[in-house]
């Protein structure tokens, strides 16, 4: 329930921005709005201030919206009026209002970065941890312990933010990436990271292939958040619980723990604990978890982190508003380039079409982001909004891109595309994008059994 609320609500806000923009449009040009719908399908509540007015609809399935203009093409209209009709409108009215649902969303995307600029977030410092050996970053001569301060220019507070830009640094295939560091000591030096196109097949292929790791301090088995239902729990594990040994292995270690734990899928583990300076023995059993299509145990409890260690490791992110502004539209601008690179290279076949997530994948990091918290859910909706507003604008017929061809070309030729044919593409558009869409659910589906 909470997955598939905020994933209504997420859909709700996105579509209605995007349907809010043609509808403002509409209304400043001249343009007469019959309805303005959020979703699809039974209405469910409507609103009309007067006979004739704009028909406000919340319908039963929230999966996208519409707004219905006045025009000939799809019925009849009253003499009077056929001035507000969209299609007698001029060419540029009628530009400005199809553009506007995408631009709309794009808009909101700045918005929601820059929100969540002025509010701010706790990160991990990009220190780096332990290089794989044969990995790109061993390679470029990174050692651990260094702290990445910016790449090709752009400061990287936080590792979330330092591996994103390192991301979307990489696709562009063929230049080297400058990583400005400092190491333990505050000296400053830089390295250039070079990735080639083999590396950029998915997300998940190039940030193994990159060989970073946050630094993780050495922790002791010590009991953190323990997960409801998990083995943990059925144990009867508490929190502040220290590990003292495993079927008589003495534990020094949270990392030694974790790889016993994942070693022993459903095998009884006899463990020796202290609790409040009383030592107890308990046994667990791990449950089987396949994760990158290997079985590994897994007890649902973390490690429990002193909290003068957390803040030493730790960093708070946030702009004042009016810095916020630039590097909000700058945020906007490289999920945008982002996105259409990788749409790129999936059509191109140089990407894995792992990449595509449909509504189910949409659904999980909607209830993921709101549970981690209100900065993690507006970034999910501007990383949406951006994907939504370009995918509109690309020249596909029964997109918002695909009516602007058409007007392209009937300003190149000084008349209308003919409806016949617009008709045939946009039959075509439909069946390219109903085959994404199942093929994008195949996607999410195969995922849920991983």
């Amino acid at each position: 329930m909470h997955t598939l609320i905020f994933f209504i609500i997420a859909i709700s806000i996105l579509v209605s921005i995007h349907e809010f923009g043609h509808f403002w449009v509409a209304r400043k040009m001249g343009v007469k709005v019959l309805r303005f719908s959020i979703g699809f399908g039974k209405i469910i509540w409507s609103y009309q201030k007067q006979p004739g007015a704009t028909e406000y609809v919340i319908s039963a399935i929230p999966l996208g919206g519409y707004v219905k203009m006045v025009d000939e093409r799809e019925a009849e209209v009253a003499p009077e009026d056929l001035p507000y009709a969209f299609n007698r409108q001029p060419l540029w009215p009628r530009i400005a209002i199809v553009s506007a649902g995408p631009l709309f969303n794009l808009l909101l995307a700045v918005f929601l970065f820059w929100l969540s600029l002025v509010i701010g977030e706790n990160g991990i410092k990009p220190i780096i941890g332990s290089i794989e050996q044969g990995s790109l970053a061993a390679s470029a001569g990174f050692t651990e312990g260094e702290e990445i301060i910016a790449i090709n220019g752009k400061t990287t507070p936080t590792w979330t933010e330092a591996i994103g830009t390192l991301i979307s640094a990489a696709l562009d295939n063929g230049q080297a990436i400058d990583i400005e560091v400092k190491d333990l000591q505050g000296r400053e030096s830089r390295h250039q990271l070079k990735v080639s196109e083999e590396d950029t097949q998915d997300p998940d292929t190039l940030y193994k292939n990159l060989g970073l790791k946050p630094w993780t301090p050495k922790l002791k088995p010590k009991i953190g958040k323990i997960l409801p239902q998990s083995a943990a729990a059925e144990a009867g594990l508490q929190q502040g619980d220290l590990i003292l040994s495993a079927d008589g292995t003495v534990l020094d270690d949270w990392t030694q723990w974790v790889e016993y734990v994942k070693n022993r899928p459903e095998v009884t583990i006899r463990l020796v604990i202290d609790r409040q300076d009383v030592q107890i023995p308990v046994d667990i059993t791990p449950k089987r978890v396949e994760a990158d299509g290997k079985v590994e145990g897994k007890i649902g409890a973390a490690v429990l982190v002193p909290e003068d260690l957390l803040k030493s490791i730790t960093v708070k992110y946030a702009l004042s508003p009016l810095p916020a502004i630039p590097a909000a539209f700058a945020k906007t601008w490289d999920y945008s380039s982002t996105t259409l690179k990788m749409m790129g290279k999936m059509l191109a076949g140089r990407a894995s079409i792992e990449n595509l997530s449909g509504p189910i994948s949409i659904a999980q990091f909607a209830g993921q982001s709101a549970s981690i918290g209100l900065v993690a859910f507006l970034k999910f909706l501007g990383l949406v909004s951006v994907s939504l507003g370009v995918l509109n604008l690309l020249p596909i017929p029964v997109l918002d891109g695909g009516h602007l061809v058409f007007f392209f070309i009937e300003g190149i030729k000084g008349s209308p595309v003919s409806e016949k044919i617009q008709l045939m593409f946009q039959q075509a558009g439909m069946a390219l994008l109903v085959t994404l869409m199942v093929l994008a659910m195949f996607m999410d589906i195969g995922r849920l059994f991983r």
